[in-house]
């Protein structure tokens, strides 16, 4: 009940930021409501059920160049939010059926290129998605201060609802059985866990609030383009700032986030010319000296455990 009260009032300290009337720090509570939509949304998949997916880039810019086209196209602007949202989610749960056969390494690299396949696609589709030169979106008809508090909320509002679902998923029976499948898919199997329905389940979960982000971003910018939308970096920072919070945890992914703004946002303005190598210095070391995240020092509690030894015991028998 405690650790509820403290999020509660961390959530409206941040929902209060527009009140200082510095846009800077709305621009980056803007920022962090959608780096943490993407660290607890690869949580899903990467944490709790130890799939390592570099996919969030294609649901990112899937999702970025549906609400773009279907705004263009008249659609109103929060109705674009949800339907790139259920585009996602749709693409994710066709793609894990495609690949989450595949474990390690191979999985991890079957997922990297499909945000390079979209992004060929999206280049060479020049009718519908303005190819290279990118795709402009409509102007709101609204004020620039009133723009960026209604942006900001909207990805604070889409964060909250990724930790929420992260909550629900970790106290579910999905949530268990993702557990017992990082520690022992093979296992899980014996035990009569559908290791295959978790797995697409958890892939899109993982892929419909990014899907969401992505679009929100695309209104936020008013210009996308490929490069930009399906960066590799929309796939590796969102690893970073799990594993910097704690995988598997539900607070972590964001605290990891908040970690990770922080950092880049200070790396960024002392060290212009070497950001990245300076950037990429300090998430080395806390990783090293962090292996497990923050929330990850207080260790994974629970009963899978005890139901994967039990599986392989009746494995051995």
């Amino acid at each position: 009940m405690i650790r509820v009260i403290l999020v509660a009032l961390v959530i409206a300290a941040i929902a209060a930021l527009p009140a200082l009337g510095d846009n800077y720090l709305l621009r980056l509570g803007t920022m962090f409501g959608m780096y943490a939509v993407l660290a607890q949304s690869w949580n899903i998949i990467g944490g709790y059920a130890g799939y390592p997916s570099f996919a969030t880039a294609a649901f990112f810019g899937l999702g970025a160049y549906a609400g773009a086209i279907l705004q263009s196209v008249g659609l109103p602007m929060p109705l674009a939010w949800i339907a790139a949202c259920i585009v996602a989610a749709v693409f994710a749960a066709l793609l894990g059926a495609a690949i989450l056969h595949l474990k390690g390494h191979y999985f991890a690299i079957a997922s990297l290129v499909v945000a390079d396949v979209l992004l060929e696609i999206t280049t060479s589709w020049t009718s519908l998605t303005g190819g290279g030169m990118g795709l402009n979106l409509p102007i709101i008809r609204i004020s620039i201060d009133a723009q960026a508090r209604l942006f900001f909320y909207a990805m604070l509002a889409l964060a909250v609802i990724a930790l929420v679902m992260n909550w629900i998923v970790a106290k579910s029976r999905l949530g268990f059985a993702l557990n017992c499948i990082r520690q022992n898919e093979d296992a899980s199997q014996m035990v009569g866990i559908n290791t295959t329905r978790e797995k697409i389940i958890a892939f899109t979960l993982s892929a419909v609030l990014v899907g969401g982000a992505g679009a929100i971003y695309a209104s936020w910018v008013f210009y996308i383009e490929p490069p930009d939308v399906f960066s590799v970096l929309t796939s590796v920072k969102p690893i970073v700032m799990t594993m910097l919070g704690g995988a598997g945890t539900i607070l972590g992914p964001a605290v990891g986030a908040a970690l990770f703004l922080v950092m880049e946002e200070t790396v960024w303005r002392n060290f212009l010319s070497v950001h990245a190598m300076v950037l990429g210095l300090i998430i080395v070391a806390l990783i090293f000296f962090l292996p497990h995240g923050i929330f990850g020092l207080f260790g994974r509690k629970g009963p899978a455990r005890r139901l994967i030894a039990r599986g392989k015991k009746g494995g051995r028998a």
